[in-house]
């Protein structure tokens, strides 16, 4: 009998979580700012979906239709689930990797996510998702793929090579989490016992204590798998080759700002090799790279200046925060001052919350002496901190609301009962924005007509377990009164 789960773990389901760099939409930034074609995105696929929370919203969200596969009944079911609530018809396949490369019941992609999974499977699996993309992805169609990269991982991968013997000799028995919870404490004894290894390598004690207090679901699938491989990108390149993909771009848009990131020395470096994988390579261990975030591309298209400089204006964004995170803001003004002086201005006309084009921005912020190409550094800058977003269409967003509203009901009404999923969807961005579980009792409130702070927080308390006269949770509707619900009203949450 075939193993379908082919080592990976089973025990324990995976988190509830949300990851925005899967949503399509946000590839036309990158790829723009980048120089290359992008085309509309009608159909989507997104490889080892988990509980499903991503692909459900991002279908709901958009006029795309998605599929996606994952081989645990759980998920799947959860996914089900998701995808009843806003009556959104998503192709949800109980499938190994192998089996869903096999089935002829799928359309060709114009794009392909996946989050993560690559680097937990085995190689096995591996083959099986490119023959998948070899299959299935359109000319000019996109591959996003999140996976743990080298060098980066070279210093830590012996803590998970410890952690998984430890946990592969514990008594006959003992559940996943329970074993995940008894290597912890092992290696956390052993830090204290000051071995050279953690005296050799310094940033090995801080990033395990970020680590031992994770959610243990999040560690059994990260660390306890059979197969882990952290990768170089140009490994990566030659498992992808078969398919035909070339390497675009990064999804992370703070790799799209050199200029904030880099010395000036290491800036001149990277300009001089001429070969992306190459540039990409050193550039990985500059920056000591633990997690890539990458777009792949079959058969690539360059645009033109001209045509760049179109597709760029007519490319529409959205603020989430105005606020910059404070240690940007200081590097901006101390090394940066032209930047700093265009992410303000472009902060200030985005600060209402309504989309706009980067023209329309421009044409607010040219007279004023900042040109497009300040306009699109400064837009990429200020996404990179996750405080600025793709926007979709007004029509389209009007189109998908039924299904968004829909969605977030169902969200908000088990938030009740359950803290697990912390996100809600929003037709604007075609994707899910954080709403943690207090804030989603502050809607479930005001959707019944309440509108007074202290009868949120009593609906909050009654579902938490906590008293009505929290102090926490009143700080909590204060900040939620007056940064969260105008945000939420302009993303059409509520």
């Amino acid at each position: 009998m075939v193993d379908r789960t082919d080592g990976y773990v089973t025990a324990v389901g995976y988190t509830h979580g949300y990851y925005s760099v899967l949503n399509p939409l946000r590839a036309r930034l990158a790829f723009l700012n980048a120089g290359l074609h992008i085309g509309p995105i009608a159909t989507a696929c997104e490889l080892g979906f988990g509980q499903g929370v991503s692909i459900a919203c991002h279908a709901a969200a958009s006029p795309t239709r998605w599929h996606g596969n994952d081989f645990n009944a759980e998920h799947v079911r959860f996914a089900r689930e998701l995808a009843a609530a806003s009556g959104t018809e998503i192709g949800l396949h109980q499938d190994t990797f192998e089996a869903f490369a096999g089935r002829s019941d799928l359309p060709a992609f114009d794009y392909i996510g996946l989050h993560g999974v690559w680097s937990w499977v085995s190689d096995r699996n591996r083959a099986a998702i490119v023959d998948f993309i070899q299959r299935k992805l359109k000319p000019g169609g996109i591959v996003y793929l999140g996976y743990n990269a080298l060098p980066g991982w070279s210093a830590l991968a012996p803590i998970r090579h410890l952690l998984v013997e430890h946990a592969g000799r514990a008594e006959a028995g003992l559940g996943i989490v329970r074993r995940v919870d008894a290597a912890v404490a092992f290696f956390d004894a052993l830090l204290a016992a000051e071995p050279a290894y953690s005296r050799d390598n310094p940033q090995v004690a801080e990033w395990f204590a970020t680590l031992k207090d994770g959610d243990r679901r999040y560690l059994a699938h990260e660390f306890f798998n059979d197969h882990w491989a952290p990768m170089y990108v140009a490994e990566v390149a030659r498992w992808l080759a078969p398919a035909g993909l070339s390497y675009a771009c990064s999804a992370a848009f703070p790799e799209h700002m050199d200029a904030a990131s880099l010395s000036p020395v290491q800036r001149e470096m990277l300009e001089k090799i001429q070969d992306p994988l190459l540039r990409e390579s050193t550039r990985d261990f500059m920056v000591n790279r633990v997690f890539r975030q990458d777009y792949w591309v079959r058969q690539p298209r360059t645009l033109s200046g001209p045509e760049r400089i179109a597709a760029l204006r007519a490319e529409r964004v959205v603020l989430a925060s105005p606020r910059l995170p404070r240690k940007v803001r200081a590097i901006l003004a101390l090394n940066q001052a032209g930047w700093y002086a265009a992410c303000e201005a472009v902060l200030g006309v985005l600060a209402d919350h309504k989309p706009r084009t980067l023209g329309e921005i421009e044409q607010v912020l040219g007279p004023m002496g900042h040109d497009l190409a300040q306009i699109v550094d400064a837009a990429v800058l200020i996404a990179s901190c996750g405080n600025l977003m793709a926007a979709q269409d007004d029509a389209v967003a009007a189109g998908v609301r039924s299904r968004t509203d829909m969605l977030n009901a169902h969200l908000i009404e088990r938030a009740r009962t359950q803290g697990d999923v912390q996100h809600l969807v929003s037709p604007v961005i075609g994707g899910g924005i954080e709403v943690g579980r207090e804030q989603q009792l502050f809607l479930s409130a005001l959707k019944q007509g309440k509108t007074r702070a202290q009868e949120w927080v009593e609906e909050a308390a009654t579902y938490l377990g906590l008293p009505h006269d929290d102090d926490g949770l009143n700080e909590e509707a204060s900040a939620f009164a007056n940064d969260a619900l105008p945000l939420l009203r302009a993303f059409q949450i509520l």
